[in-house]
């Protein structure tokens, strides 16, 4: 047996079958079900975006701007709240039931924004709502899916898996830039702006079919005192490995685990844990979470005003530019991936940090001497963003990891949260820097601030980064739950 109970402790193998998996069709299809958050996030924020003009249209819902701009404030707000109640949730009733949840409620959200029928303001407060609502889906999908997909993917594999997945925002972002190219385009403006939003409800309703064959995280179970469960769950996952043509060894009994199922924490006493016993470890997400997030924010929210106003690009060709930012920080993930298990967490996250930082500043300068042009700036910003965006995933790989698994989710939900808040600055920050155009000097000292803190970012993981690679995760942070570990002796 590889999970037995005695005296309300439970002793389990489970961790270690889990990591001694081979890559399988079982594994792709888990972060494929699974991994569309990002996709989904990236096409909502793009949308959302994209269709702000449209809006404040007479013959769509006549927004104000102030109004139209609104709209992906209160999205933002949404994921902050839902990445916190669902967070929750997710802790205490299990990844499984989280991540079919949180799904439907994007899927609601989202798809009641195309209803708002009328110009008034109880429509416009309509819109607000549903928006909302779908934010708090995609948010909630952040703490579900990020701990579900830690909890089950090889530990080998970890790495390279999460700052893929976290990269395929990206990939999100182009599919939502040709769907308003395409809605925005070829449907008359009161039509095209609702299949926008339709857009990634549809993609949603394909995913919840391909999730409900999913098990629970065993890893989840045996930390909840559900033993015959896991090990079902269990049997279900090397079941669909070995139909794959591999042969498994049976894990030895020395690897096993002992845990004893702990209380449920809240949000106050988890802080007061995360900043009292793992002082050095959430020091290290807040940096990295924070750092990433304002720059993010402030560079993409602003992309587009920076390209009109200093280059003078019309707004309408616009998208183009920015399915190139797109591309770059798509590959950055992709293909620097499978070094951040190679050469190593702390190595890979410090030297994307503090190199994007750096190759910001020099861009910074360059942009003050007036030796870009629209193409050039883009390019250099793509150059700059495939390595940030590398950096900027392995964030969120960080703090998946590197906290016990009994509050895994609530601890992504509180540094997201942390990261968000902090990343609401940038846009405004740096929209007040670009003004009219006029003066490129204060946009460079942003610029120059923004590098400042991702490679201060990169250089609090110099000193405090977790060596966390090919690391099963009871290894990198010991389960509060933990009795024994024999694996250990």
């Amino acid at each position: 047996m590889s999970v037995s109970g005695v005296h309300d402790s439970i002793r389990s193998t489970i961790p270690a079958r889990l990591d001694r998996l081979p890559w399988s069709k079982f594994h792709t299809r888990l972060i494929i079900a699974l991994g569309v958050a990002w996709v989904l996030d990236g096409l909502e924020i793009t949308i959302a975006s994209s269709i702000a003009g449209v809006l404040t249209e007479p013959d769509t819902l006549g927004l104000t701007s102030t109004e139209a701009g609104l709209v992906a404030s209160v999205y933002l707000a949404g994921q902050v709240v839902g990445a916190l109640f669902f967070g929750r949730l997710s802790d205490r009733l299990g990844r499984r039931r989280l991540f079919m949840i949180t799904l439907g409620v994007y899927l609601f959200g989202s798809g009641m924004s195309a209803l708002t029928l009328g110009t008034g303001p109880g429509w416009v407060i309509f819109l607000y709502a549903t928006r909302f609502v779908a934010g708090m889906g995609i948010g909630g999908e952040y703490a579900a899916i990020n701990s579900a997909i830690d909890e089950m993917i090889p530990s080998r594999y970890r790495g390279r898996v999460d700052i893929g997945i976290n990269g395929t925002y990206w990939a999100g972002s182009i599919i939502g830039t040709f769907g308003s190219l395409i809605f925005l385009n070829l449907f008359a403006p009161d039509i095209g702006w609702r299949l926008g939003f339709l857009l990634g409800p549809l993609l949603a309703i394909v995913i919840i079919v391909v999730r409900r064959n999913l098990p629970e995280s065993p890893r989840w179970q045996v930390i909840h005192g559900q033993g015959e469960q896991a090990n079902e769950s269990m049997d279900f996952i090397e079941g669909q490995v070995e139909a794959g043509g591999y042969h498994l060894e049976p894990v030895p009994d020395s690897e096993a685990i002992t845990l004893k199922p702990d209380k449920d924490y809240g949000y106050f006493a988890l802080l007061k844990m995360l900043f009292t016993t793992y002082t050095r470890r959430a020091t290290l997400g807040a940096s990295l979470m924070i750092s990433q997030s304002f720059l993010y924010n402030a560079i993409f929210f602003t992309y587009v005003l920076v390209l009109t106003k200093f280059y003078g690009v019309d707004p309408r060709t616009a998208p183009i530019f920015l399915i190139a930012f797109a591309i770059g920080n798509l590959s950055g993930p992709l293909l620097l991936g499978k070094f951040f298990d190679t050469i190593g967490r702390r190595k890979m996250i410090a030297g994307t940090y503090i190199l994007s930082g750096s190759l910001l500043a020099v861009s910074a300068m360059m942009f003050q001497a007036g030796l870009f042009n629209a193409l050039t700036q883009t390019i250099a910003w793509c150059i700059i963003f495939f390595f940030a965006s590398a950096g900027a995933s392995s964030a969120y790989l960080t703090v998946s990891e590197i906290f016990p698994v009994e509050v895994r989710a609530k601890a992504i939900a509180i540094f997201f949260a942390i990261a968000q808040c902090f990343g609401a600055i940038g846009p405004v920050f740096f929209g007040f820097l670009i003004g009219d155009g006029s003066d490129p000097f204060l946009l460079t000292v942003g610029y120059l601030i923004g590098a400042g803190i991702m490679i201060c970012g990169g250089l609090v993981e110099v000193f405090l980064g977790i060596d966390a690679e090919g690391k099963s995760l009871e290894d990198v942070a010991e389960p509060l739950s933990l009795v024994t570990s024999d694996a250990d002796k």
